[in-house]
């Protein structure tokens, strides 16, 4: 994809997250980046098709942002979604992508509906294998809501304080993540243990 696709995506996507679906036309992303209405098309022929890619796309970031930690517990990984999610509506205050489309729906396209379905399935699946547990899913499902009603709060409220209060009661930035308890295991008195490296996952 050239760079011209994908700063019309990057506009896309930035309109969606913040007033949906309606929320852009093909005119207004020409305008922006100076070209003309066709030159859209020319890269995505209908508007349906490139919300769908735009989302398939966030997607793909999203998932490499909670990407799977070493000696990761399972209050590590509702703490680095809570740090992904809180991190987003902190730098632009705009909704997440697929919670902003999943509440839209209804009208949608059938090949937007899939992309958003396939997001919250994809974030369940994750989330409850690596929770693990009995009740991996219903926790998985519970993280979710709460994340996705934490930005809602916040935007309607105006204030990130909303999010916050929100998901108390999940770990939240300040658990200590899996590269930390390594680094104490390594510097605990007669551990015997050596002390390694380890790749910490970026956050937006």
């Amino acid at each position: 994809m050239n760079e011209t696709a994908e700063r019309l995506m990057d506009l896309a996507e930035a309109r969606i997250r913040e007033a949906g679906y309606r929320g852009f036309s093909f005119r207004d992303l020409a305008a922006e980046i100076g070209i003309k209405s066709a030159s859209v098309h020319h890269h995505f022929p209908t508007k349906a098709g490139m919300a769908a890619a735009v989302a398939r796309r966030y997607g793909d970031r999203f998932f490499e942002m909670v990407a799977r930690r070493q000696d990761e517990s399972g209050d590590d990984v509702i703490a680095i979604y809570r740090s992904v999610f809180r991190s987003a509506i902190k730098r632009d205050g705009r909704m997440c992508l697929g919670g902003m489309l999943g509440a839209q729906a209804g009208g949608l396209p059938p090949e937007i509906v899939q992309e958003i379905e396939m997001f919250f399935r994809r974030c369940i699946d994750d989330l409850s294998s690596r929770i693990g547990g009995a009740d991996a899913v219903a926790r998985a499902f519970h993280v979710m809501a709460a994340l996705e009603g934490g930005l809602i709060l916040a935007r309607a409220y105006g204030d990130i304080s909303a999010f916050v209060r929100r998901l108390r009661g999940l770990p939240g930035p300040h658990s200590q993540s899996p590269d930390d308890r390594a680094k104490a295991r390594c510097h605990a008195p007669g551990s015997g243990l050596k002390r390694r490296h380890h790749r910490r996952g970026r956050f937006v």
